[in-house]
């Protein structure tokens, strides 16, 4: 078990060049419609698009910063399954398990309204399926991070085998935590395990209110970091940037960059990758979280889930924000 607790400055420079993801990669279908339908009714989408999504957004948006990304998740055979490693290659992201035969991969129905929230129905495949046996030749290397989801906690199997294979990783590793939508689905033990390992907890001001009962997020931040003992926590809040918090320290707010929202559909994703890939480049915590601030900003400019900013792009955003 790793024990413990990390400085201010968690990721020095040259601390890893790998990110290497444990969660899911899934295909986003998503519809652009002007507001939520009354239950039992319909409404007609002005915008439809089938793209990948889930743990493809936060390893592009890494991958666009320049750090190194694997995907050591299942997925299938079928057309989901093809689109999305087409997707991955395209971003030159590893690609570690073979293709489930026989099992497609799973689809996120993913509901953007006017105002650009999103909100999601999720249908597992492949993806949900992950055991020890495929966890088994996965070793993860001295330089690498490791990023797990909270989608992944909520599925028997994976979670099985995510908690049996992370008491494999040293000191040297960072381990990036993200509960995700369903946090308050995640069985207690299994969060309280990967919370106990982790370097970073990520997640947004909902997310956070869910694991702690409380409704401000500078409060929850605050719980969230007492309750892991080790980890620095960061909470995402929206146009007003994000909070990070440390045992023991304060909670400090990083403030977001003003832009016409468009659609906020993966920019949280976008936030976590670029945060990852800042804090790989060498970057402090709250540098990092500028930067990642920046680049949800632009994100939320854009259409679509994989938004997430080139690094030339974001140097020119930054350079005049």
């Amino acid at each position: 078990m790793r024990q413990g607790s990390r400085g201010p400055d968690a990721a020095p420079a040259g601390r890893f060049s790998r990110l290497l993801h444990l969660g899911n990669v899934v295909v986003d279908i998503v519809l652009a419609v002007p507001a939520l339908p009354e239950r039992g009714g319909d409404m007609l989408a002005s915008r439809a698009e089938t793209t990948p999504g889930g743990g493809f957004n936060v390893m592009a948006a890494a991958a666009r910063q320049g750090l190194r990304a694997a995907y050591a998740g299942a997925h299938g055979t079928g057309p989901f399954g093809t689109l999305a490693r087409a997707a991955l290659a395209a971003e030159g992201i590893e690609v570690i398990q073979p293709a489930r035969a026989g099992q497609d991969t799973g689809l996120v129905l993913t509901i953007v309204e006017a105002s650009g929230e999103r909100t999601f129905l999720t249908s597992p495949g492949a993806e949900a399926t992950l055991t020890a046996g495929d966890l088994h030749p996965v070793r993860p290397a001295a330089s690498d991070a490791v990023y797990v989801s909270g989608y992944s906690l909520v599925h028997d199997s994976n979670r099985a085998a995510l908690l049996g294979w992370l008491p494999r990783l040293g000191e040297q590793n960072l381990l990036f935590f993200d509960p995700g939508p369903l946090a308050g689905s995640i069985p207690a033990g299994a969060l309280a395990a990967v919370l106990d390992q982790a370097d970073w907890l990520t997640c947004n001001a909902r997310e956070a209110a869910v694991l702690t009962g409380a409704a401000d997020p500078r409060a929850a931040a605050a719980a969230l970091a007492g309750r892991t003992g080790r980890s620095q926590v960061l909470v995402r809040t929206g146009p007003d940037g994000c909070l990070i918090a440390r045992p023991g320290a304060g909670v400090v707010h990083v403030p977001g960059f003003p832009v016409r929202v468009r659609d906020t559909n993966g920019a949280g994703d976008a936030h976590s990758g670029v945060f990852i890939a800042a804090l790989a480049a060498g970057a402090a915590g709250p540098a990092a979280a500028r930067i990642a601030n920046a680049a949800a900003a632009l994100s939320v400019t854009r259409r679509g889930p994989a938004t997430a900013p080139t690094r030339d792009e974001l140097a020119r955003f930054l350079a005049t924000a």
